[in-house]
């Protein structure tokens, strides 16, 4: 797998995280000329606090 760059999304509060995926999918079709070749999705908790992050490995289409 070859990748140009990395992008990262993450959130901690419950709203920011039940709109984490339509926000990655604004930056996706407003980056159609790239294309994703991986994906890791990880989710951390302590007491208080969720974080969900979503990495993307893309590179150029074409």
């Amino acid at each position: 797998m070859q990748f140009t760059g990395v992008k990262v999304f993450s959130a901690t509060k419950a709203k920011e995280r039940e709109e984490l995926g339509d926000t990655v999918t604004r930056w996706l079709r407003s980056n159609a000329d790239l294309e994703v070749v991986d994906r890791v999705v990880t989710q951390s908790s302590d007491d208080e606090f969720h974080c969900l992050s979503i990495v993307l490995f893309y590179k150029n289409r074409g």
